[in-house]
């Protein structure tokens, strides 16, 4: 099974805060065959390093996920991920639009994350 990690998640991956993450998302960030991040989510990140919310750059967060857990970054060609977006109108986050849509164009894949909005709107998400 393939599955997308949403911001939150990589964040609390990165930092060992497995405490914040639901048994049953935990569960499937150990069990899915491929975990993968879109590529919107480095630029979330950078965005939050650059503000002060976190503080490792995107890059190093990245590098780390991948050497620890394995996480790698979706190629999916950006074009299907954007058409899907242009559905996405129940949010004027740019970023959880295109993490969704991100999910939805890989074939529905299951989306890893706490936020509530995306709970409500994506019925693949798990948390």
């Amino acid at each position: 099974m393939t599955a997308y990690l949403d911001t939150n998640v990589a964040v609390w991956l990165a930092q060992g805060s497995l405490n914040r993450i639901s048994p049953k998302a935990q569960k499937c960030i150990q069990t899915a065959a491929n975990l993968l991040l879109s590529p919107v989510v480095l630029i979330e990140l950078e965005y939050l390093y650059e503000i002060g919310r976190i503080l490792i750059s995107a890059t190093d967060l990245r590098v780390k996920l991948e050497h620890e857990i394995g996480i790698r970054m979706c190629d999916l060609d950006f074009l299907p991920v954007a058409q899907m977006a242009l559905n996405e109108k129940w949010t004027r986050d740019p970023f959880d639009r295109i993490i969704v849509a991100h999910a939805k164009a890989n074939g529905l894949a299951p989306l890893v994350s706490a936020d509530e909005e995306i709970k409500k709107r994506y019925s693949r998400t798990i948390w």
